[in-house]
């Protein structure tokens, strides 16, 4: 059985399609999308073809690829690009019958269609400089690639323009039986020129830093490997306003829209319960608090973490009044002090616009227990409460960002931590909460798991 892996980053206009080619495949039994925080509707259109959609833990192709080869299942994997539209018609199959009749480990498509300038330019002359083994190849950096499991995991992906090159280089020199198949005739949009020097700069320092390795007597590597510094990855924060929207809600995570929370989930499972508690008695610090318990997670990788967050079942008309408040005009998203890696799998679940939350930080797909918590949830001069780290702060953020009055905001949560984001929301809703002083200052209590009563508001 194959398992497609395809990282995304706005490419709502062609992934449902590519998604419904990889399932025509009769083999193919799982399609993982790997969304890198796109502001399109991509990740509505995967899910609709019926793709599994996994948020990507860092930007970057390399570390989407990382992520869905990790959260798959199948040994034989198939990667294609979220872009091209249509593919032809046996691709998979030309992919993945060289490995499956033992003939190759590793395949790489190539197709009718001139080479772009990079690969003229930059990758073909350093190649036949430094790995003139693979100056056979048509199409170094094309993306549609099949292979072993066991043997990409054993790769280290690039998170930027040099992934593809680098992965092939890799397999040569794992001493892998690579194949390149003419798959047919594709049209996708070639990069803008703006993208061309980035581009080659990071093609150039993939092959380069592998000769580096391998010692190459027969080039200047060192005159080679001065390159200018890569360009830092573009910010994705949320920057697109939704025209016509005037109205928002904001709901907590843990323990309203899941039925749980995530870090106790994760402690139960892994065993870190005794010193979780730990953490919770001595410290009151909620920056202390979430560096501590990040700590914790050191270790788990991403598909381990977001089986933790599958195993909490959400509210069960979560996804039917999300809808509903869409269709009425509000933005909707999640605010939570879980990790981002979290909360941007339960908003790709639920269909909601934004979500906030820290920035639990990973290394090859693995966590590094270190954590970074945005500036919007700190204290700043216009702060609606005095407390230094606050969710209130990180709505203000959000509706500042809509250009939406905080009198037409509505708050959705259970505990302490909510309480001000609550109390100062146009809305404030108590959410199946024992907290008496929230149930207290909310404008609306909900005693009963279901999300129905807030359309009585909305």
């Amino acid at each position: 059985m194959i398992t497609v892996i395809i990282p995304v980053l706005n490419e709502g206009d062609t992934i449902e399609n590519v998604v419904r080619f990889a399932f025509q495949c009769k083999q193919v039994t799982e399609v993982i999308v790997v969304d890198d925080k796109s502001l399109d509707e991509t990740v509505t259109q995967a899910k609709k073809a019926g793709a599994k959609v996994i948020t990507s833990t860092k930007l970057g192709k390399g570390a989407s690829m990382k992520d869905g080869l990790l959260c798959a299942t199948n040994e034989m994997i198939v990667f294609l690009d979220g872009d091209i539209d249509p593919y032809p018609e046996r691709t998979i199959e030309s992919l993945t019958i060289p490995l499956l009749e033992d003939e190759a480990d590793f395949v790489k498509a190539c197709f009718t269609r001139n080479a772009g300038r990079v690969t003229e330019l930059v990758a073909k002359p350093l190649l036949n400089i430094l790995f003139p083994d693979l100056s056979r190849f048509s199409q170094p950096l094309s993306g549609m690639i099949a292979g072993k499991k066991y043997l990409l995991q054993q790769l280290d992906f690039s998170d930027d323009y040099g992934v593809d090159i680098g992965i092939l280089i890799d397999m040569h020199l794992l001493k892998a039986r690579v194949l390149e198949v003419n798959i047919g005739y594709i049209t996708n949009n070639s990069k803008p020129w703006q993208e061309l020097s980035r581009m080659s700069r990071e093609v150039s320092k993939a092959i380069i830093s592998r000769a580096m390795l391998q010692h190459k007597p027969n080039a200047n590597l060192e005159e080679l490997s001065l390159l200018n510094e890569i360009r830092d990855q573009m910010d994705f924060a949320i920057k697109e306003e939704l025209k016509g929207l005037d109205k928002l809600v904001i709901f907590d995570m843990d323990n309203t829209l899941l039925q749980g929370r995530f870090i106790d989930s994760c402690a139960q499972l892994y065993g870190f319960e005794k010193e979780l508690l730990t953490i919770r008695s001595l410290e009151t610090d909620p920056v202390i608090i979430t560096k501590n318990t990040a700590k914790l997670m050191k270790g788990l990788d991403i598909s381990q973490i977001l089986a933790v967050t599958d195993s909490i079942p959400l509210i069960k008309d979560t996804g039917e009044v999300i809808r509903e408040l869409k269709q009425r005009g509000y933005v909707v998203g999640i605010i939570s002090d879980s990790y981002d890696v979290v909360v941007n799998h339960v908003k790709t679940k639920i269909g909601a616009d934004f979500s906030l939350a820290h920035e639990l930080e990973f290394s090859k797909s693995i966590a590094t227990g270190e954590v970074k918590m945005p500036s919007f949830f700190f204290n700043h001069p216009a702060s609606v409460c005095k407390h230094n780290m606050c969710k209130s702060n990180a709505m203000q953020h959000i509706l500042s960002h809509y250009k939406i009055d905080i009198s037409n905001s509505m708050a959705v949560g259970d505990s302490d931590n909510d309480l001000c984001m609550i109390k100062k929301a146009g809305v404030g809703v108590a959410f199946c909460s024992s907290n008496e002083l929230l149930n207290f200052i909310a404008d609306m209590t909900i005693k009963e798991p279901s999300f129905k009563e807030l359309l009585e508001f909305a």
